[in-house]
């Protein structure tokens, strides 16, 4: 074991004493913070809402807002398909799809998998790493592109004025602190079930019991999820013609209004340099799910130029892109701007924080914490320059809440898009065919929770 000692510490100050630059830099870092004195100007005028131009882009709609919740998956799943209702119907540009609606079944059907997980984790002691990852954070509001999936399936959709936000839907803390106490004390009482010996109708009865009281705690704090619906608009075109339809179920209005076929939609990822995760396989992670019997994330892992190259495809012919990334890498939030150049840590410290996206990924420096859509993109002599961002954190931030992404942020900060399968080729769509490599629970791209 090496201490530090007192004499190295001595020249380490002789070090930074010596160079002038260091003095500067601690100045202006002193008085304005690390990102302040690291962001590069340039690459806040390249981005500017000047310049929010693109070749391809054809979405005209009001910002949504999760605010403070971690349903940015709900929001940019619900928003690829409320984009494609808004051109299809000439609906208003302010026009959502309920998250709420979703986020009732997806907390519901979390505390679910929670139980099921314990029951069959019940004959490993509690320090067991998978038990204790498990009760960690019995159910959280994060997700991802798949789970949305498997909600829409089982429970259709909503327009957001059937179900509004509650202010426990817009402000998840409490309503998780309550209800991830009760799962804690529930999968204890499961567990000793379980190693008691009792019997599967007893350890049923009392899981329904549980669920009774998880759907008492969600119908408190976010409302009841209705069961029919009437949909009314006017639309916009010259005429503002009223339209009113219903009384029909979530998954009637789904199937009639939107009827996109989810089975087509295919995660593509790229995480490259990873010894365990090769091109060309498709993987899924251990406890990742929301659902018994749900849809399983999985993913195609190919090179970052295919990746993009998919995605502008899909652009092309007027279709949003679902994708997730590492939106606080090289991010300034106010202007909405992702730019591999935003910030000058490498200059401001005289030092290399740079490395590679595979090891950022391996190490946890860099993985997919949020979730957005994007909805075009700026070519310039056959080459992408950028892309236009749709985020749902409400209209104050980028232009009226819609953000801008440089085409190199997007090779290293980008782990995740989703495709329509006519879009891969048959070698691609032959991968998802085949079993996926289950990853452990702790690989990064677990759904944040």
């Amino acid at each position: 074991m090496k201490e530090i000692s007192i004499d190295e510490l001595a020249k380490f100050q002789e070090n930074f004493e010596s160079d002038r630059s260091n003095l500067i830099a601690k100045r202006a870092v002193s008085t304005n913070g690390i990102y302040k004195s690291a962001q590069d100007m340039n690459a806040v005028d390249r981005n500017s809402n000047e310049n929010f131009t693109f070749s391809t882009d054809d979405v005209k709609l009001s910002a949504s807002n999760q605010n403070h919740s971690g349903r940015c998956w709900i929001y940019s799943g619900l928003n690829t398909l409320r984009n494609f209702m808004v051109k299809k119907y000439n609906l208003p540009e302010d026009f959502e799809l309920s998250q709420n609606y979703e986020n009732f079944y997806d907390k519901l059907e979390k505390s679910n998998y929670f139980y099921q997980n314990v029951i069959e984790t019940a004959d490993k002691p509690m320090s067991d790493r998978g038990v204790h990852y498990l009760f960690s954070a019995p159910q959280e509001d994060g997700g991802d592109w798949c789970l949305v999936c498997a909600l829409i399936d089982k429970y259709g959709v909503v327009p957001k004025d059937q179900m509004n936000e509650t202010n426990c839907s817009i402000n998840s803390s409490e309503l998780n602190t309550i209800l991830n106490r009760k799962l804690r004390k529930d999968g204890l009482v499961l567990r000793r079930m379980v190693t008691d010996h009792a019997s599967e109708e007893e350890i049923s009865s009392t899981r329904k019991g549980m669920l009774d009281e998880v759907y008492r705690i969600l119908a408190i704090a976010l409302g009841v999820p209705p069961k029919e619906i009437t949909f009314e608009y006017k639309d916009t075109t010259d005429e503002k013609k009223f339209h009113q339809y219903g009384p029909m179920t979530p998954a009637e209005f789904y199937k009639d209004f939107i009827g996109l076929d989810l089975n087509d939609y295919l995660v593509i990822m790229n995480v490259p340099d990873v010894e365990d995760m090769p091109y060309g396989k498709t993987y899924s992670v251990q406890y990742s799910g929301n659902m018994v019997g749900g849809r399983p994330n999985i993913y195609l892992n190919v090179p970052g130029d295919e990746m993009e190259r998919l995605t502008i495809e899909q652009l092309k012919d007027g279709q949003d892109v679902w994708f997730g990334c590492d939106v606080m890498q090289q991010f300034d939030r106010q202007k909405g701007i992702m730019d591999l150049d935003m910030y000058g840590f490498n200059d401001l410290f005289d030092i290399d924080f740079d490395f590679k996206k595979g090891d950022m990924f391996t190490t946890r420096e860099s993985l997919p914490t949020h979730a957005m859509v994007i909805t075009g993109v700026n070519i310039k002599d056959e080459k992408p320059t950028r892309f236009k961002i749709e985020n749902s954190w409400g209209d104050k931030i980028g232009d009226k809440g819609f953000m801008v992404m440089g085409e190199p942020w997007f090779q290293k900060y980008t782990y995740e898009v989703v495709i329509n399968k006519k879009y891969l080729s048959d070698e691609q769509l032959k991968a998802f065919e085949e079993e996926p490599i289950m990853l452990p629970f702790w690989n990064s791209m677990q759904p944040t929770r």
